[in-house]
């Protein structure tokens, strides 16, 4: 299996809160990494989304969080419409 993984971050501008996410959490810029699979057997590079991760980093610790695509796209979507009502 051959995968890659590709590293971002997201800004959240206000607390949010998303399912497998453990409380609400502050403001702030956020680690993602999306896990992606090839599909062999096609004519041309396809790669499947396997895994989504949100880091939570604290003093002294890291926290990682297996969350979906569609919650982050969520999350993310909301931050965004609060802050258009302000």
């Amino acid at each position: 299996m051959t995968l890659r993984t590709t590293k971002s971050t997201v800004t959240f501008h206000a607390p949010f809160s998303m399912p497998n996410v453990l409380g609400e959490q502050p403001a702030g810029t956020y680690d993602i990494e999306i896990d992606e699979e090839l599909i062999e057997g096609i004519e041309r590079t396809a790669y499947r989304r396997v895994a989504t991760l949100l880091y939570l980093r604290t003093p002294g610790s890291t926290r990682t969080c297996i969350i979906t695509a569609d919650d982050l796209a969520a999350a993310l979507e909301r931050d965004s419409l609060g802050r258009q009502q302000d």
